[in-house]
């Protein structure tokens, strides 16, 4: 397992368009669009791949039949050498890899409602990938609620919005944010509320993110922001898509209630930190 050269990034990109699950970020980190990192089982003729961009979300693709690059990924996956100090989520491709890395992991791998550990194991999720349905979205009925305003997300919001799935954990900066990606955000009473946002754009395709500040969840604001935002994507001709963690309940249902539709669940790892 060995950290890929970004000058050698091309030796990726055809493996990755042969992953048929939704791999956006992954793909994003490999044009170079975003920060991350390529490990490889060789640098010579790579068969084996880990993508990894700088909010933790990866992707294992390949062949997963190369044992001393498994060997060497678990103790990369449960951060032996403790080079880093955040967890990461990871999905595979293909459906064999989870034979491979159940086998290979052991009794490390627990199930998220049965863990109680933060390091030293590593935790089976699930992940949902939805798929936009515009005839469900066509049908969706917006309440309306005072002292509310739209804005776009602005570098001032960039910086300052609080939580952890917001704009500046996805991309480089503000001016890369305001180049390259759009958002939207919610106020209420001249406060920050809620912002929703491309997490990230290839071609196409746009990947929502959302995050509510803690004293105005449960009010509809999720749902208000993010509706603006897909009212972007239809005008503009972009697809939106949307992924969580099944054990995510908000984002699970927040989804379908703007007109997604589960689309494949797949085990989701978290990586030990």
């Amino acid at each position: 397992m060995v950290l890929l050269d970004k000058e050698h990034y091309d030796k990726v990109l055809e493996p990755l368009r042969h992953v048929s699950i939704n791999h956006l970020f992954a793909s994003a980190v490999v044009e170079k669009r975003i920060a991350g990192n390529v490990y490889v089982d060789n640098l010579d003729n790579p068969k084996t791949f880990y993508v990894i961009e700088s909010y933790g979300m990866s992707l294992l693709f390949g062949d997963w039949t190369n044992n001393s690059f498994n060997i060497a990924f678990l103790d990369y996956a449960l951060n032996v050498k403790k080079i880093r100090d955040t967890y990461e989520w990871m999905q595979t491709f293909p459906d064999d890899w989870n034979d491979t890395l159940s086998e290979l992991f052991g009794n490390k791998l627990v199930k998220s409602s049965e863990n109680k550990k933060e390091t030293d194991i590593i935790e089976l999720n699930t992940r949902v990938n939805f798929k936009f349905s515009p005839k469900k979205y066509s049908e969706i009925k917006m309440k309306h609620i005072d002292n509310i305003e739209i804005v776009k997300t602005d570098a001032n919001i960039f910086k300052n919005m609080p939580g952890t799935v917001t704009p500046k954990y996805f991309w480089d900066n503000e001016n890369d944010f305001l180049k390259n990606g759009i958002g939207f955000s919610l106020l209420c009473n001249k406060q920050l509320a809620a912002t929703a946002f491309s997490s990230c754009i290839i071609d196409n395709i746009m990947e929502i993110g959302i995050e509510t500040c803690n004293e105005f969840r449960r009010k509809g604001f999720a749902e208000i922001v993010c509706c603006k935002l897909i009212e972007y994507c239809i005008t503009n001709k972009y697809e939106p898509i949307w992924s969580c963690r099944l054990e995510n309940t908000g984002s699970y249902v927040l989804a379908q209630k703007v007109g997604f539709e589960v689309a494949y669940k797949k085990p989701y790892y978290r990586l030990s930190k």
